[in-house]
């Protein structure tokens, strides 16, 4: 059983930095993939970064790929996603989610897990 909690949402100017971070609790976390997905309202969740259990491999959409980093620290269970010059397009819902695997991918049926998710707008 793995717990998640997101932090670090909030409003920003667009061209502007936020860093979300996602608190796992329980003694699985570095066996599974990390992805952050996002959601907007009438639309369905979105795939925007994972990695996999040992932070060796990372893959991201194509919308925010050169702009966001996803990274992971097993010690403290807990995985970031720093976000660079954002855009209002990028205005959702963040969520953290685990894998029930430890390589990762980008469909949301394969987690299990999920954070109740944090707010971030970008304001033009």
């Amino acid at each position: 059983q793995v717990q998640l909690v997101e932090s670090g949402g909030g409003l920003v100017q667009a061209g502007g930095s936020l860093r979300l971070s996602c608190a796992a609790s329980g003694r699985t976390f570095s066996n599974h993939a990390m992805g952050w997905f996002r959601q907007t309202p009438g639309k369905e969740r979105e795939f925007v970064a994972v990695i996999n259990w040992s932070g060796g491999r990372t893959d991201y959409a194509d919308s925010v790929k050169g702009r966001f980093t996803i990274s992971r620290d097993n010690a403290k269970n807990t995985v970031y996603l720093q976000m660079n010059s954002l855009k209002p397009e990028d205005t959702a819902v963040y969520y953290c989610a685990a894998d029930r695997s430890a390589w990762g991918t980008r469909i949301p049926p394969s987690y299990d897990y999920w954070g109740q998710g944090t707010q971030v707008t970008v304001s033009s």
